[in-house]
C-alpha cells in the first residue's frame, strides 16, 4: 500500500462546454473544507459581482478569489486587446509570486487558457510557471483550447463538451447559474 505522501497535482479543465471554472470552483471549496489555503486567479473575469466572489468573502481568510482582468474579450480584434494582455501579463506576474510563496495549497489560474489563446500570455510563460510549481502546491488551469504541451505537463486533464445549452434557445445568463 503506497503511502499518502502529499503530490502536488496539475489539472486542466478545458473544452467548448459550460463548467470548467464551476468544476475549480468545486474542487476549492472541497480542499477548503480539508483545511487547505485557496487562492483563486481570474486571468479574464473582473468588473462583474459573481455569486463566486460574495461566497469566498464568507470562507476568508483561507480562500480567496482576485479578479485581474478586464472583462469579456470580444476576438482578436478587441479595441482594449492592450489592456486585456496588460492585465493578463500583471495575473501571470501575481500567479508565479504566489506559487513561490508557500501560502497555499491549490492555486486556480482560471481562464489563463483563455489568455494564452488570445495570445495575452506566452505558452513559454506558462510553461515556465508550470515548471516551477513546488511539489506540495496543486495546480489548476481552466479554459478553453489547451494546448498540446499544457496536456503533456497536467497530471489530470477534463474536457468539458457542450451537448446542449440553453443560450441557443435564446435564454439569457442565469443569476446563481452563469454569475
Amino acid at each position: 500500500m503506497k503511502s499518502r505522501q502529499k503530490k502536488g497535482l496539475i489539472l486542466v479543465n478545458t473544452g467548448n462546454g459550460k463548467g470548467k471554472t464551476t468544476a475549480a470552483l468545486g474542487m476549492a471549496l472541497r480542499a477548503w473544507g480539508q483545511g487547505m489555503r485557496v487562492l483563486v486567479l481570474q486571468f479574464i473575469k473582473g468588473g462583474w459581482k459573481y455569486g463566486e466572489l460574495k461566497a469566498a468573502e464568507k470562507l476568508a481568510p483561507g480562500f480567496e478569489i482576485r479578479q485581474m482582468g478586464e472583462g469579456f474579450i470580444k476576438g482578436e480584434n478587441d479595441s482594449a486587446l492592450d489592456e486585456h494582455r496588460h492585465a493578463a501579463q500583471q495575473a501571470l506576474k501575481a500567479a508565479g509570486e504566489e506559487i513561490l510563496s508557500g501560502k497555499y495549497d491549490l492555486i486556480i489560474l482560471d481562464e489563463i487558457l483563455y489568455a494564452l489563446h488570445f495570445g495575452l500570455v506566452s505558452l513559454d510563460d506558462v510553461l515556465a510557471l508550470l515548471a516551477q510549481k513546488p511539489e506540495g502546491l496543486h495546480l489548476v488551469l481552466t479554459g478553453r483550447n489547451a494546448p498540446p504541451e499544457i496536456i503533456e505537463r497536467a497530471d489530470l486533464v477534463t474536457e468539458m463538451r457542450e451537448v446542449k445549452h440553453h443560450f441557443t434557445s435564446g435564454v439569457p445568463a442565469q443569476k446563481g447559474i452563469e454569475f
